[in-house]
């Protein structure tokens, strides 16, 4: 199958991290995989790539008309010769800006366009009021718009009516995670236990949360210490607020990691307290590493990824008394992180698996690719106006 794959970048981000993984994954077992960022400014691939994915950077291809003139015009030319030029059977595209533009790029071309959310969309913010407009006009021109959670399904569909094919594909670990450790059990001498969190420092990761309920169980366990890993806005404001609490030596804020799964591997409990996710990727790989963990039941994914909490505790959104007992309970019993963790492990690995995964995609890409009409003789139209079964 030939899959052209649009990204608005290759950053270090969740989207990206997603689009690195199936490229690779689709590319390796020998689909025709082109992946193209559309960000102007171009960046570069922080992830690895499989070496038969081929790589399109769409700020290379707009030329005079996108640096001087009108970039949108450019890049709406340049996915429209993209598409003619690499003839794909189907478009995936991440983000709901790219989404929109490859939607009216590629209008009339025949191809089947698979556009994905990758937030929730009830709660994004990144999302302005004409972009909304423009996402309400042109997802109905979608062969089918994928979200990541079961429970963003029916707020999507209020919010843009008329969609005919809404699927949900949560994203899969990745190929080379490793696997999953045992919790550690009795401390050597000098030995520290530690409570993880990870992602960006801004308000809607609440790490305030999770401070106030550190400081009021480090007395009752002096062994443990938390570390919150990532960087962002409101850094010395939760180094503040990690000082005031008497505890700055045992609350570290050491930064971005360059090796999250093996920080996340070291956690004797994982911590999640957003106030919203789209689908938490840490949350998922954390569980996938055997780390026992605790979540703030916000939407989405939480719920979904640990089962109605019968993988991970989950704490009710804004009820810290909840949170503290729920840490409490973990920080207290060794045989309960064990049993959770293994069974974390063993949870997610089976069904946010890769090949599990995959066969979702392929289930759906057949389904948008199916030839139409009597007795399903219909062949799809190629970009160049050729029909399968006339070439």
């Amino acid at each position: 199958m030939r899959i052209l794959f649009f990204v608005s970048s290759m950053h270090a981000g969740g989207a990206e991290r997603v689009a690195a993984t199936l490229a690779s994954a689709w590319a390796r077992r020998g689909d025709s995989v082109t992946l193209a960022p559309t960000y102007t400014k171009k960046g570069h691939c922080f992830y690895r790539l499989n070496a038969a994915v081929r790589l399109v950077w769409l700020a290379d291809r707009m030329g005079w008309l996108g640096r001087k003139l009108w970039p949108p015009l450019a890049k709406w030319l340049a996915i429209r010769k993209l598409v003619r030029e690499t003839r794909p059977d189907v478009i995936v595209s991440f983000l709901t800006n790219v989404n929109v533009m490859v939607l009216a790029a590629t209008r009339g071309l025949g191809v089947p366009v698979i556009v994905c959310e990758r937030t929730n969309p009830a709660f994004s913010l990144s999302s302005g009021d004409f972009l909304k407009k423009l996402r309400r006009r042109t997802y109905p021109w979608a062969a089918a718009v994928v979200l990541q959670s079961e429970d963003s399904v029916d707020a999507f569909k209020a919010m843009v009516p008329g969609l005919d094919h809404v699927a949900v594909v949560p994203n899969p670990l990745p190929a080379d995670i490793p696997e999953a450790q045992p919790v550690r059990g009795a401390l050597a001498a000098g030995e520290r236990r530690h409570i993880v969190a990870m992602g960006r420092l801004v308000p809607i990761k609440r790490f305030e949360a999770l401070i106030q309920a550190f400081a009021a169980l480090a007395a009752d366990y002096p062994e443990w210490d938390l570390t919150i890993w990532g960087d962002g806005p409101l850094r010395e404001e939760l180094a503040r607020q990690a000082a005031e609490t008497g505890l700055g030596e045992r609350i570290a804020l050491p930064g971005r990691t360059a090796e999250p799964w093996s920080e996340l591997a070291r956690a004797d409990v994982f911590v999640l307290t957003s106030q919203v996710e789209g689908f938490p990727n840490v949350l998922l790989e954390a569980m996938a590493l055997g780390r026992p963990c605790v979540a703030v039941d916000c939407p989405s994914g939480p719920r979904e990824i640990s089962q109605d909490g019968k993988y991970a505790l989950l704490a009710p959104l804004g009820d810290q008394p909840a949170l503290c007992q729920a840490l409490s309970q973990l920080m207290g019993d060794p045989t309960l992180r064990d049993v959770m963790g293994r069974h974390a492990a063993a949870s997610v690995r089976e069904r946010y698996g890769l090949p599990q995964l995959l066969a979702r995609w392929d289930a759906l890409f057949q389904s948008v690719t199916a030839p139409r009409g009597a007795g399903g003789a219909q062949a799809s139209a190629r970009p160049d106006g050729v029909r399968e079964n006339d070439a």
